[in-house]
């Protein structure tokens, strides 16, 4: 599988369930930190993921390209597609089982980030190789944020 060809560095951020509050303020922190570094962020959610995103940024100063999670995991299984590094964002099991999927599919380097309050039960569940960002964040996002500040993926 080849990296995305849209620029040289793509990122996918796979978002499931806006269940906890701080996934959309998140994914657009992350979504600004990628591209002052130079990466492409590309979004894969579903569609009350994205549809957040699309209200709290509708003149597009953020977002770029959004898709539909599954289409997106599709054209990997189909090598049609892959990218350079993949952000999970898990909150709960469901999360655990796409980042798995990511792991086994995606050539990417895979980080994921685990939050709301299992967040401990979360991370003792992953046994695949990634790099494990996680913070007890479910409506303050600022633990998470320094959780990720602190690993800086996006200098990776």
């Amino acid at each position: 599988m080849e990296p995305d060809t849209h620029s040289s560095k793509t990122a996918l951020l796979v978002l499931g369930c806006p269940q906890v509050p701080v996934q959309t303020s998140i994914a657009l922190y992350l979504i600004s930190r990628l591209k002052s570094s130079g990466i492409t962020p590309i979004i894969a959610g579903n569609k009350a993921a994205n549809t957040l995103l699309f209200v709290a940024d509708p003149d597009r100063h953020y977002l770029g390209e959004v898709t539909d999670l599954d289409r997106v995991v599709a054209q990997i299984v189909e090598k049609k597609r892959d990218f350079d590094r993949c952000f999970v964002f898990i909150h709960n099991d469901a999360g655990i089982s796409y980042a798995a999927t990511m792991a086994a599919i995606s050539k990417a380097r895979l980080f994921v980030l685990i939050y709301g309050e299992h967040q401990e039960d979360l991370v003792s569940q992953i046994t695949f190789p990634c790099t494990k960002i996680a913070a007890k964040a479910v409506h303050n996002p600022l633990p998470l944020k320094k959780a990720i500040d602190e690993v800086a993926p996006w200098a990776a």
